[in-house]
């Protein structure tokens, strides 16, 4: 039967209302033994009967969208039932837009989201413009203070665009695997030496563990250099009261996960950590435990995001562990980079 070619799910209606004939992803769908049964036994909603009677009395083809719920699982699928001539029957397919409105969803969420994080500051602007421009207008005192408060919006805002661009470009690229060889050691401490004025101002102290011979890894140095900057800053803002912030480096050997041999990357703090519960989500966009305090502490919410973006890039992984008061590990497990025989150094 031509239906049997088919990747979507698709049904024969003959008719009688029986379910003539299935093609293999309709069995999948319904069961094996829908054949031969009446079409409403496997196929009850009432907005698809009507769509499907509709069709068996002769009428023009009708969709109409219809949720399920299979293996535990949600979908969505839109349901086209076409007239067989002659009054044969009709032929029903069904196509998954499960992922289209996730992905749909998300585009709306991620617009609102951003709306969200840019009128915060945009509306702190427009007021202390308008108040320097009339009650404030004289006052040495009340405008420097504004203008500090104004310099540290329009600064968040900076941040926000230019992570938002950083993760366009990042996504863009995902598919497209780095070939480059970095050695991780001097990567590392580019970064601490970078960070070192902002943990001495957090009285933070950083200790760097790297062994003395540390394989390369496959990667692009700058994204790289983005990703441990984004979990050493993050280490110094939300683990600071523990006092040090250690990046320890190790050879992990053949990591079952990759299938390779990898690379460890651990950014640890001894801070006050957080409930396990946020763990899945740390990476989703806009994700926050606390908001104020990362708003507060100039975070965008987008910080970990790019972090799990570039490390799938790289065929790496990204783990995360934490409890409240034991501090938060956050670990890069990286491919190594192989010799140019395709093997691992």
């Amino acid at each position: 039967m031509l239906t049997s070619a088919l990747p979507l799910p698709v049904v024969l209606i003959g008719p009688d209302a029986r379910l003539r004939a299935a093609n293999s992803a309709a069995r999948q769908l319904f069961g094996t033994d829908a054949e031969g049964r009446h079409y409403m036994l496997a196929l009850r909603a009432p907005g698809l009967v009507d769509c499907i009677e509709a069709a068996l009395r002769g009428g023009a083809p009708a969709e109409v969208r219809h949720r399920m719920s299979e293996c535990g699982r949600d979908s969505l699928w839109r349901v086209t039932a076409a007239p067989l001539p002659g009054g044969q029957g009709a032929l029903v397919s069904f196509t998954d837009e499960t992922a289209t409105e996730a992905a749909e969803r998300m585009r709306r969420e991620f617009i609102a989201n951003v709306s969200h994080e840019l009128k915060t500051p945009l509306t702190a602007l427009s007021g202390f413009i308008e108040t320097l421009r009339g009650a404030a207008r004289d006052d040495a005192a009340a405008r420097e203070r504004f203008l500090q408060i104004m310099d540290r919006e329009a600064g968040r805002m900076r941040r926000l665009v230019d992570d938002l661009l950083s993760l366009s470009r990042v996504e863009g690229e995902e598919r497209v695997r780095p070939t480059g060889r970095i050695d991780i050691a001097p990567l590392l401490g580019s970064v601490v030496a970078a960070l070192r004025p902002q943990a001495e101002e957090r009285a933070v102290g950083v200790e760097l563990d790297v062994p003395a011979a540390v394989p390369a890894v496959a990667g692009d140095a700058d994204q790289l250099t983005q990703v441990f900057t984004n979990l050493l800053e993050n280490a110094l803002k939300y683990g600071a009261s523990g006092g040090v912030v250690t990046v320890a480096v190790s050879d992990v050997g053949r990591d079952p996960a990759l299938r390779a041999a990898a690379v460890r990357i651990d950014v640890t703090d001894r801070g006050e950590g957080f409930d396990p519960v946020h763990i899945p989500r740390l990476t989703e966009r806009f994700y926050r435990i606390d908001g104020h305090r990362s708003r507060a502490e100039g975070g965008t919410g987008l910080g970990l995001a790019i972090v799990k973006h570039i490390v799938g890039r790289h065929r790496g992984r990204l783990s995360i562990e934490s409890a409240p008061g034991k501090g938060a590990r956050f670990s890069v497990t990286l491919p190594q980079a192989d010799d140019g025989r395709g093997e691992a150094v």
